[in-house]
């Protein structure tokens, strides 16, 4: 029994990314590696079901933009009952920009896929 739990717990054994031919939809293999800190940019990459970075810090007057890279449609949508982002449905390649005036903290999401979220801070 204890060769059994040994060979349980080796790291040897490294879980495979799902196959991109995947039929629907393929969902992200990787963690995003900017959801812990804030990132000063002004562009968003949306790529593999996530906003890239996830958290970013821009001055108010600042315009970000957002570029969907992935084969689905995204948006780019305030999180709760009111707020400034409102994009269309996103094909691949198409982008979104939004200028932010007031200082705050913006949450975000897309409609089409609610786990995607993301955050912009704006700075007076």
């Amino acid at each position: 029994m204890a060769v059994v739990a040994l060979a349980a717990c080796s790291p040897a054994q490294t879980p495979t990314a799902p196959s991109q031919s995947m039929t629907g939809m393929s969902m992200p293999t990787t963690t995003q590696s900017t959801a812990d800190a804030a990132v000063a940019t002004n562009t968003v990459a949306i790529k593999n079901f996530a906003f890239d970075p996830a958290v970013i810090t821009v001055k108010a007057g600042t315009t970000v933009t957002w570029t969907n890279s992935d084969q689905d449609p995204h948006t780019v949508t305030s999180d709760g009952k009111a707020g400034p982002l409102n994009s269309k449905p996103l094909n691949q390649g198409d982008t979104y920009q939004y200028t932010f005036t007031v200082p705050g903290t913006f949450s975000y999401l897309c409609t089409i896929h609610p786990f995607m979220t993301a955050t912009v801070t704006v700075t007076p």
